[in-house]
């Protein structure tokens, strides 16, 4: 049987994977097989439909990742297989835009009676075209430790904060592109204890941006192309923002227990 797992590695992701599922009175059949589908899924960016057939039905994965997907699951994973002592000596913050496949429009509404969701499933349109604003927090490993989701014309500033208060204490090094040059965002940081490593904008009086510090910043680009090699992350597929959220979670997840 083909699967996504060796025996090694399913060794590693089951407990993790019991230890957050719902606990219902009849337990997923085929654990193995039907999460092997599910990651083969994400990782190629196919149809449900063409996940090989020795994988199991491909409803069954499809159904079992969306109802884990709405119970929150998969962020629950991604939140215990991180360090639990994250090396927040310096934290990267960065954004990047995915452009939305044409099948991830059309989510209805909630209570609607056939109005299509947009903003609210976190879809919109900035100069990269349709799609969504995803930022993360990386440590200073270049590991994930947070996310948000938001609509693709939304700025990274907007999640700042949000990313900043996942992290269990303040960083002593707060690391980010010019995106994030905003006196009052400098000041927050201050604030909370955390040093500002921001480059002023060009049209800017400068400011003091540690280079050494900066220079590290290729530790969250190299985190974004690790999780953008799961093609489902590169482009959004999902018509929910839970359902691509729980993508992200899982590639993160999967990054983590790589290395």
């Amino acid at each position: 049987m083909q699967s996504a797992f060796s025996d090694d590695a399913w060794s590693v992701w089951e407990p993790l994977i019991e230890a957050v599922r719902p606990k219902g009175k009849t337990p997923p059949r085929d654990l193995l097989r039907t999460v092997s589908a599910i990651f083969w899924r994400h990782q190629n960016g196919t149809k449900w439909r063409a996940v090989p057939a020795e994988l199991g039905p491909w409803w069954t994965a499809a159904q079992l990742f969306i109802w884990w997907a709405k119970a929150g699951v998969w962020q629950a994973l991604f939140e215990r297989v991180k360090d639990r002592d994250p090396a927040l000596g310096m934290v990267f913050l960065d954004g990047t835009n995915i452009r939305a496949h044409h099948k991830a429009a059309g989510a209805a509404k909630k209570g609607d009676s056939g109005e299509r969701g947009g903003s609210c499933e976190a879809l919109g349109r900035s100069r990269g075209g349709f799609g969504s604003k995803v930022c993360v927090a990386a440590d200073g490993r270049g590991k994930a430790l947070s996310f948000t989701l938001t609509p693709g014309q939304a700025h990274e500033l907007s999640s700042a904060i949000a990313l900043l208060d996942a992290l269990p204490y303040a960083p002593r090094y707060v690391v980010c592109d010019r995106g994030y040059a905003a006196n009052r965002f400098r000041e927050a940081l201050w604030d909370r204890g955390s040093r500002p490593v921001i480059p002023s904008k060009r049209n800017e009086p400068q400011v003091a941006c540690p280079k050494w510090a900066y220079w590290h910043r290729h530790l969250v680009e190299n985190l974004w192309a690790r999780l953008k090699g799961w093609r489902a992350v590169a482009t959004r597929y999902e018509k929910t923002a839970a359902s691509f959220m729980a993508v992200i979670c899982i590639a993160a997840a999967a990054d983590h227990i790589k290395t």
